[in-house]
């Protein structure tokens, strides 16, 4: 069965408690207005809607980046990304943390707000 992938968020990872001060920062830096959700642990500057996101998110490791892919089935697009040469490295809450054989990470996410038409379809 087919399902729709395409390049979702850029997410920026900070190694802190409150992210409301790189939120400030990068919101301040791009133009955008900010949000901060999960108890001030995570946030985003808008943009267009139909761009993609930039996600900040508080963790426990060093800072770094990486891409959200969103999906319209996260166990189909693992397989598929499985296939492709990815590794799962782990999960945390709903999200699936992979590995491209580049050593680069990314989540495999699901879309927020309507998938656009024109997402990739494979199978």
């Amino acid at each position: 069965m087919s399902h729709r992938t395409r390049i979702g968020g850029l997410c920026i990872d900070c190694r802190t408690e409150d992210s409301g001060p790189a939120l400030a920062f990068r919101s301040a830096a791009s133009g955008r207005e900010g949000a901060l959700v999960e108890d001030a642990r995570s946030g985003w500057p808008s943009g267009p809607p139909a761009a993609p996101q930039v996600i900040l998110q508080a963790v426990g490791h060093d800072p770094r980046m990486h891409l959200d892919i969103e999906t319209d089935d996260i166990e189909a697009e693992c397989a598929r990304l499985t296939g492709l040469g990815a590794v799962e490295v782990t999960r945390v809450r709903d999200r699936v943390v992979r590995q491209a054989p580049s050593g680069h990470r990314f989540c495999p996410v699901l879309p927020e707000g309507n998938f656009p038409k024109d997402a990739m379809e494979v199978d």
